[in-house]
This record gives C-alpha cells, structure tokens and sequence, in this order.
C-alpha cells in the first residue's frame, strides 16, 4: 500500500487496525533512490523489530530540497512501487518535508529505525521517547545511492562513454 502522508484519511485506519490488533508498528525512512543491498538490510532488520513496517519515501520535492536539485535518479512513483514489492514493507507513506519529523510524528511507531550513522540523538528521537518509543540503530554496511553513482561515472568516463 502507497499513500502520500498528507492523505491520512487514507492510511491510518490501517495503521489504527495494526495497533487495536496488537501489532507492534515499525518505522523507517529514507529516499532510496537507487536500491541496494545497505536498503534490504536496514529493511530486513527494521521489519525484524516489530510486526508491520512503516516506511517514510522522501517525495521528489523533498530529496531535491535536501539533496540536491538533480537528485532523485529514480522518481518517487518507480521508487515507491520497488519498495511495495519488497516483502518487509507493510506500508509505504510518500512526504514532501525534508526531515521525517511530521512522519514520525503522525504514525507514532512502536520502533523507529535508522543506519547507525545518525547515532541514538537522531533528529527523530525526542518524538519517538516522548510516548514511549524506541530507537533501533542497523549497522551501516559501507553501499550508499552516491556510491553507485559515482562508480558508474567512472566506469562510463574510462568506456568514453
């Protein structure tokens, strides 16, 4: 299921269903903008934590705000219906901020995760403590979107492209 997050008339009675059910909710976020096995991990372990998996996809709007103006590769759409088919992800809600503040605020998840380079202070955290959530940090495994970018540069450079 894909939903932007400012339709929450849309997805949160699913959400509600999860937690009248007992399910304990699970988020993460992120742009996975082109996907690699540091994403399926940082997946994997997040869904391991809880039984339904949130997932924050940054919009268009919001990498380019962040990232940069010619970043995404991947648009939002094509990168949303690659996360859908991943068996870990229960549901997927697009956002336009930059930061997953409102995100997380607005499914209060049980576990927030995050790749253990934003430490146990990320920006998510007070709001997740603040009713009781907690933090689960996932070993960074080294592949990043900017890597492979970089390496298929070189490689069409060396090839004259």
């Amino acid at each position: 299921m894909i939903f932007h997050l400012d339709h929450k008339e849309q997805w949160e009675p699913v959400v509600r269903q999860w937690r009248n059910e007992g399910q304990t909710i699970v988020t993460t976020n992120g742009t996975f903008d082109i996907i690699h096995v540091g994403h399926v991990k940082l997946l994997r372990e997040a869904r391991a934590q809880g039984d339904k998996l949130v997932l924050g996809l940054n919009s268009d709007i919001s990498v380019k705000q962040y990232k940069s103006v010619n970043r995404p590769i991947v648009p939002q759409e094509e990168r949303a219906a690659m996360l859908e088919a991943i068996r870990y992800v229960d549901l997927i809600l697009i956002f336009d901020e930059p930061e997953s503040l409102r995100f997380v605020r607005e499914v209060r998840p049980d576990v927030h995760v995050k790749d253990s380079s934003y430490g146990y202070n990320l920006i998510e955290a007070p709001i997740v403590q603040e009713y009781g959530g907690r933090i689960h940090l996932v070993e960074k495994t080294g592949h990043s979107t900017t890597n492979i970018i970089e390496k298929v540069l070189e490689v069409y450079r060396k090839e004259g492209g």
